[in-house]
């Protein structure tokens, strides 16, 4: 089984394009439109990665990235943005975010930075001890 992958992006024929990239490198990627339904798929089905865009109509990346990591601080999230600034990159980091990327970005960058932070994840001691997984549901059982 591939890394769950969360995408979230309303420019939805890039989303549809990232995503079957992804699924070619092992990794099971499901895409919504929009950061309210992100935000719902995170509490019924937690993925190991989410990938955000910034701007959304209704809730923006920032506001996504900022929830997430208040719920569920062991999901690592990437930004993806064709719309960012320094300071929103900034502002990003200061919020846990991984890493920081501008479109277009190199698919196998991407994909480098995906799986680095699932590593960090696992190697992070919050999860040694079960902090904030779900293991009621079974998505990170071995």
């Amino acid at each position: 089984m591939g890394l769950k992958i969360l995408l979230v992006d309303d420019e939805q024929e890039f989303v549809e394009t990232l995503s079957e990239r992804l699924q070619m490198r092992d990794m099971d990627t499901h895409a919504v439109f929009d950061g309210k339904t992100a935000l719902a798929q995170v509490q019924s089905h937690p993925p190991q990665v989410l990938i955000i865009d910034l701007k959304m109509p209704g809730m923006d990346g920032i506001q996504v990235l900022q929830q997430v990591k208040q719920t569920h601080p062991f999901i690592q999230v990437i930004v993806l943005t064709g719309h960012g600034s320094e300071k929103d990159r900034k502002t990003c980091m200061d919020l846990g975010a991984y890493a920081y990327f501008q479109k277009p970005v190199d698919i196998d960058q991407l994909n480098t930075a995906i799986r680095q932070s699932h590593e960090k994840t696992l190697t992070d001691p919050r999860d040694s001890m079960g902090f904030g997984r779900p293991v009621d549901k079974g998505f990170y059982q071995p």
